[in-house]
C-alpha cells in the first residue's frame, strides 16, 4: 500500500519541477524585452536628475564666488564719507581734505610730462628743478597762421605750446570785444639769459655796493638766474602795437582799455596776472610784493590752467599763495550756479621721475602739473 503511493507522487514532482523550470525560462526570455529596457529608463532619468544637480550646483557655486569677489572689491575700496552741502548760487569753494578721491584709479606719468603743466613754482626762493627741459617751447608768432597769428617782438619770444593756446584764446575773446594789438613781447629766457641780464646789472651797480648787498641790490632789479618767471616757459609780458598806428604804443600798456579787459578776464583763459600790488593793475588789486617777491611794476602774465586760475581768481591769491593753501587743504571743489566746475587734489610725490597721478573717474577730463614743492596738482574738470 505504501509502495502503491509513494509511485504515484513521482510524477507531480517532476510537472512541478518542469513548471518551475518552464517559469525560469519564461523569465529569462522577457527579462530583456519587458524588465531591462525598464531598469535602463529608471537608470537614465536618475543619471539625468544628477546631472540637473550638479549644474544646479555649479551655477550656485560660481554665483557665490561672484558674490564673495564683489564684496571683496568693495571691502577693498575706501567708503567715502558725503561731500558737504553747497550755495546753490553764486561761487562756493568745499573743503574735502578729509574726503579721497571717489572712483579712484592712477596714471602714470614722468616728471618731464608734468615738469610744465602749468603749476610749476618759480620765484626767488624756488628755483626751477635742475631737470627742468627747455626743449618744448615754440616760437610764438609762429604758432598760429593767418588772422589767428599771435604778434610777438620777433619769432625769438618763445613759450610752451599750453601758455600759447591759452593766450590765443584770450586774444580772440578780447578782438570779439573790439579789444586788439596785443604784442608779446618778453616770452621764456633761457638760463644763459638771464645769467648774463644779473651779471650786467651787478656790473652797473658795482660802483655803489659790493659782497652780499651788491648782490641784495641786483637781485631787486633782476631776478638771480633760475628763479625768474621768464625761465619758466610759462610767463609772457604784454604790450599794444600797430605797424600802421604808431599811437597805438604811446599810452601806458597798463592804463589802456585792453589792460584793463586782460586783467579783469585772463582768468578764464588759463592765465593769471602774476605780480599784483595795491592798486595795480586794477583799482581792486591788493599788494602781494611780500609773497611774490616781486615789487617791480610788470606786465607780466603767467598760464596756470583754467581750474587753477579759477580759484585763484575768486580767493584772490597769488601763485605763492595758492600753493600754500593747497598745502593745508590738499583736496578741494569749486561750485559756480549750484554746478560742480572743478575738483583739484594734491598728491605728495617727492622726486621720483615716474609718477602714478592719482585720478577719479567720475570727471570729465583732468590735467597734472608738478608744483616744485614735492607735489603734483590735479585738476578735474567736470563741465
Amino acid at each position: 500500500m505504501s509502495r502503491t503511493k509513494k509511485s504515484k507522487a513521482v510524477p507531480v514532482v517532476v510537472i512541478l519541477t518542469i513548471l518551475i523550470a518552464a517559469l525560469a525560462v519564461v523569465c529569462f526570455l522577457i527579462n530583456p524585452l519587458v524588465i531591462q529596457p525598464q531598469k535602463d529608463a529608471i537608470a537614465k532619468a536618475n543619471a539625468d536628475a544628477k546631472a540637473e544637480v550638479e549644474e544646479r550646483n555649479r551655477q550656485a557655486e560660481a554665483e557665490y564666488k561672484a558674490r564673495i569677489s564683489e564684496l571683496e572689491s568693495q571691502a577693498n575700496q575706501p567708503v567715502n564719507p558725503s561731500w558737504p552741502d553747497h550755495k546753490s548760487e553764486g561761487w562756493d569753494l568745499l573743503d574735502l581734505t578729509t574726503i579721497p578721491l571717489e572712483n579712484q584709479t592712477a596714471e602714470a606719468r614722468t616728471r618731464a610730462e608734468l615738469m610744465t603743466g602749468g603749476m610749476l613754482l618759480v620765484n626767488e626762493w624756488h628755483s626751477r628743478p635742475e631737470d627742468f627741459d627747455e626743449s618744448g617751447v615754440i616760437s610764438v608768432a609762429r604758432a598760429y597762421k593767418g588772422d589767428d597769428k599771435i604778434q610777438a617782438k620777433d619769432n625769438n619770444v618763445t613759450l610752451f605750446p599750453v601758455a600759447i593756446d591759452a593766450l590765443h584764446e584770450a586774444l580772440v575773446a578780447a578782438k570779439a570785444e573790439g579789444m586788439q594789438h596785443y604784442l608779446v613781447e618778453e616770452g621764456y629766457r633761457t638760463w644763459q639769459t638771464q645769467e648774463t641780464y644779473f651779471n650786467n646789472k651787478v656790473t652797473k651797480l658795482s660802483s655803489k655796493y659790493s659782497g652780499d648787498a651788491l648782490i641784495a641790490a641786483a637781485k631787486k632789479e633782476v631776478n638771480y638766474p633760475g628763479t625768474s618767471e621768464y625761465n619758466s616757459g610759462l610767463a609772457f609780458e604784454l604790450r599794444l602795437y600797430d605797424k600802421n598806428d604808431p599811437d597805438v604804443s604811446v599810452p601806458k600798456y597798463s592804463t589802456t582799455p585792453e589792460a584793463k579787459w586782460m586783467n579783469e578776464n585772463c582768468w578764464k583763459y588759463g592765465i593769471v596776472f602774476r605780480f599784483p600790488q595795491a592798486g595795480w593793475p586794477l583799482e581792486t588789486s591788493t599788494d602781494k610784493s611780500f609773497k611774490t617777491g616781486v615789487s617791480k611794476r610788470l606786465n607780466l602774465y603767467r598760464y596756470v590752467g583754467k581750474g587753477n586760475a579759477a580759484i585763484m581768481h575768486y580767493m584772490d591769491f597769488t601763485l605763492e599763495e595758492y600753493i600754500e593753501y593747497l598745502e593745508e587743504h590738499p583736496h578741494i571743489a569749486l561750485y559756480v550756479d549750484d554746478k560742480l566746475m572743478y575738483e583739484v587734489y594734491r598728491q605728495t610725490v617727492g622726486d621720483a621721475q615716474t609718477i602714478n597721478v592719482q585720478l577719479t573717474h567720475n570727471a570729465k577730463s583732468h590735467e597734472s602739473s608738478l608744483d616744485n614743492m614735492g607735489a603734483v596738482i590735479t585738476v578735474f574738470n567736470y563741465q
